[in-house]
């Protein structure tokens, strides 16, 4: 079994759990907090998924880890239930899976905005609110800036691409003129 289907299946649980007795969002920032410590802290890590460290010690480290993030019991039981079952190196991955999850049980998806130059946030919550009428979700955006657009915008949403830039159109527009030539 791959570490993403694991980290997917521990999500998913703790998702279910989530919703039913903790504030889902709270446990994704909690989540994030301690997948963010282990990636920051090679010593973490490496007390946290090393086989060679003893059992009591590693449930000892993820208690104080969850104390020190204020993680809800729903995360706590889990990261413990991944400590038992010397699983923690999947905490990452679930962190990301479960940020996913949550998004899509909010009717939520990401969008990428490029740009050739940065946009006003009143712009940016325009484009949202269009893209949100062509998927029918709410729309989270976050947006790079590419000055060899020359103008206009693209956007991604998962792998549809939306593509209004002048680099395109002029590009489209050479390509024509070729095929006439």
């Amino acid at each position: 079994m791959s570490l993403r289907t694991s980290a997917t299946r521990y999500a998913k649980a703790l998702l279910e759990v989530a919703i039913q007795e903790s504030d889902p969002a709270k446990i994704a920032e909690d989540l994030t907090s301690v997948a963010a410590a282990m990636a920051d802290s090679a010593e973490l890590r490496r007390a946290m998924t090393s086989p060679g460290i003893p059992h009591e010690v590693r449930a000892n480290i993820v208690r104080a880890v969850t104390d020190t993030v204020g993680a809800a019991p729903p995360l706590a039981k889990i990261l413990q239930m991944l400590a038992d079952r010397s699983r923690l190196d999947l905490v990452p991955l679930m962190a990301e899976v479960y940020r996913e999850r949550l998004l899509a049980h909010g009717n939520i998806v990401r969008a990428t905005v490029t740009s050739a130059t940065p946009l006003a946030p009143d712009k940016v919550q325009g484009l949202a609110a269009s893209l949100g009428d062509l998927t029918g979700k709410k729309v989270q955006i976050e947006t790079e800036v590419d000055p060899e657009l020359v103008g206009g915008v693209i956007a991604r949403i998962g792998s549809t691409v939306y593509d209004g830039s002048i680099r395109t159109q002029l590009q489209k527009m050479k390509r024509q003129l070729a095929d006439q030539a």
